[in-house]
């Protein structure tokens, strides 16, 4: 009869230790007739697999009991089984061998089968399928709860015959082999479900950075329609100023008048303006919100006015250069405030602008109106063009769907509903083939009473001491020359250590400051004077400013903040804002 390597066996222990009286196992060598055909009937109903990789655990502390089970096991062709007689040795041969099934005594010196139990289920945790049988004489009702309730699976009774022994062993290792083949099979899914997880998790954020450069191009796109008519009108205006300009020089030398001068100058100063405004609006093209959780009231036929002006390049004069008239109107009604973004609500209409002006292949006719409908303001904007087909309309607000082919990304009208809903606004598209197509937007008012543009303005009553810093003397002594002819006296730094000597020195009511300077910063400027007299009133004049509502991203220090160029009447109101702030 064979046994299990030396390694894995314990000693026997010696019979004087501890010998309690009860019946051996009953398997002798007289084995009964037809009980060898039995056992191959139990190892046929077995797979090969589970003989081969089945491990066995006995443990009982009388030899010849372990010597029985393993000739019993050993004749089923079972190929893994390991034994000990001692059994503190247990726990430590369970960890390294990982059997599919412990056969265990119940009655056993130092650590008996209870104690055994938990050890082994503590080490196997409480959700593992881990057949334990326990091999015992002692067949009473407590006996059996106390193995059941440290974790026993099955009971073997002695004296018991091997078939019996048999038919459960086997039965219990298919149901753990049962339960391996599902663990394996759910390790499988959660690992291809976290693959797939992780594939789609990855194909989204592709989809997101695509969505967001799409949006941007479309964005690009836009600005770059506009940035062509902007630098067509930028250009006329500077040929209108370089030109009589050098009228002007050419005149004064054979004796230029003061009558003869004057249109030539208006002329000039209105182109000046005009190319002002041109810088203006690419400024406001897309203001970021840095405040998007704040509504701020907005004129929505301000905003209309903008998008006309801002669309024009596009409508007008690259139009008219293909051969076809676009000619655009606007109605204002007399409305309400709406709560919104500004830049969004201008991006929105510029859009649906430009989705108008591609539906008048031949030209045709965009109208803007706007109204007050209840609590709510309406603006519709009409084209006498193309129209759409029903399906085209119930699908031109998708993501991605174009009727433009290559020419179009299928955003623009997705990104105008995106910003409407923002808004709290609803969007309605009457269409027919043939027939023109019109977007009616419906926002909640922010306020019953319209916007009024036409605020008074404060007038000064005494003349100002005034500190002009910039680091062009060109651009101070212009400045100074404004500020004579109201009567106020100025003083000129060309950089902030200068102004900061001569303010030390004399008493100012005011200082104006360009914001890009060497070594000092408009703004660390103001901060500086602030320091030395805290009433002092500080303008900051920057080219990159948008407008007069940007002074919250400076310091406190800074009063004011203007953007360049900057007109006479524009700076009385400057002045007359922060000095009435005193």
């Amino acid at each position: 009869m064979s046994t299990a390597p030396a390694s894995l066996r314990a000693h026997p222990v010696q019979p004087n230790v501890w010998s309690p009286a009860r019946p051996p196992l009953s398997m002798a060598d007289n084995t009964p007739k037809g009980e060898n055909s039995a056992n191959v009937t139990v190892a046929g109903s077995l797979p090969n697999e589970v003989l081969h990789r089945a491990k066995i655990l006995i443990v009982d502390d009388e030899q010849t009991n372990v010597l029985l089970l393993e000739r019993l096991f050993r004749r089923m062709q079972f190929a893994n089984i390991v034994s000990t007689s001692d059994s503190r040795e247990a726990t430590a041969l369970f960890t390294k061998f990982q059997p599919d099934l412990v056969l265990t005594d119940w009655l056993m010196p130092h650590i008996d089968g209870f104690a055994l139990i938990e050890k082994i289920r503590a080490l196997t945790g409480t959700d593992e399928y881990l057949p334990i049988v326990v091999l015992t004489a002692d067949v009473t009702q407590q006996t059996r709860q106390r193995a059941l309730a440290a974790g026993a699976t099955d009971f073997l009774t002695k004296p018991f015959d091997h078939l019996t022994v048999l038919l459960r062993i086997a039965n219990l290792l298919q149901a753990r082999f049962s339960y391996l083949k599902i663990q394996e099979q759910n390790a499988g899914l959660e690992a291809s479900v976290r693959s797939r997880t992780i594939e789609l998790e990855q194909a989204l954020t592709e989809l997101q950075n695509t969505q967001r450069q799409v949006i941007e191009q479309e964005r690009l796109a836009a600005l770059g329609t506009m940035a062509g008519g902007i630098a067509h009108d930028f250009n006329n205006a500077l040929s209108i100023i370089m030109g009589f300009s050098e009228l002007l020089l050419r005149d004064a030398e054979h004796g230029l008048t003061k009558e003869n001068a004057t249109p030539s100058i208006t002329t000039i100063l209105t182109a000046a303006e005009d190319a002002a405004k041109i810088v203006h609006r690419l400024r406001e093209f897309h203001r970021p919100d840095k405040t998007s959780a704040q509504r701020l009231p907005v004129d929505l036929n301000q905003l209309v006015v903008q998008a006309i002006s801002l669309t024009q390049p596009r409508w007008q004069t690259q139009a008219t250069a293909g051969g076809r008239k676009i000619t655009m109107t606007a109605e204002a009604g007399e409305i309400p405030n709406i709560a919104g973004d500004a830049a969004e609500l201008r991006e929105a209409l510029t859009n649906l602008i430009f989705n108008a002006v591609d539906a008048l292949p031949k030209g045709g006719a965009i109208k803007l109106c706007t109204r007050q409908e209840g609590a709510q303001v309406v603006l519709e904007i009409s084209d006498s063009g193309t129209g759409m087909s029903e399906e085209v309309r119930q699908r031109c607000l998708e993501p991605f769907f174009t009727t433009k082919g290559k020419c179009g990304t299928g955003l623009g009208l997705s990104m105008v509903f995106g910003i409407i809903r923002r808004h709290e606004g609803t969007m309605d598209i009457l269409s027919q083939v043939g027939k023109g197509t019109t977007f009616v937007l419906r926002f909640p008012s922010a306020s019953g009473e319209s916007v009024s543009t036409n605020d008074p303005v404060p007038r000064l009553h005494r003349p100002l001491h005034i500190l002009v810093v910039d680091d062009q003397p060109i651009l101070c002594q212009l400045l100074c020359e404004q500020l004579h002819d109201d009567f106020h006296s100025c003083e000129t730094a060309v950089s902030g250590s200068d102004a900061l000597t001569k303010f030390g020195g004399a008493h100012f009511d005011l200082v104006i400051t360009d914001q890009v300077m060497a070594e000092m910063t408009g703004e660390q400027l103001a901060v500086s004077l602030k320091k030395i007299d805290r009433q002092v009133r500080v303008i900051l004049l920057t080219g990159y400013a948008q407008d007069s509502t940007t002074e919250t991203e400076y310091s406190e220090a800074v009063d004011l903040v203007l953007a360049k160029p900057l007109s006479r009447s524009a700076l009385r109101k400057a002045f007359a804002r922060v000095i009435a702030e005193d």
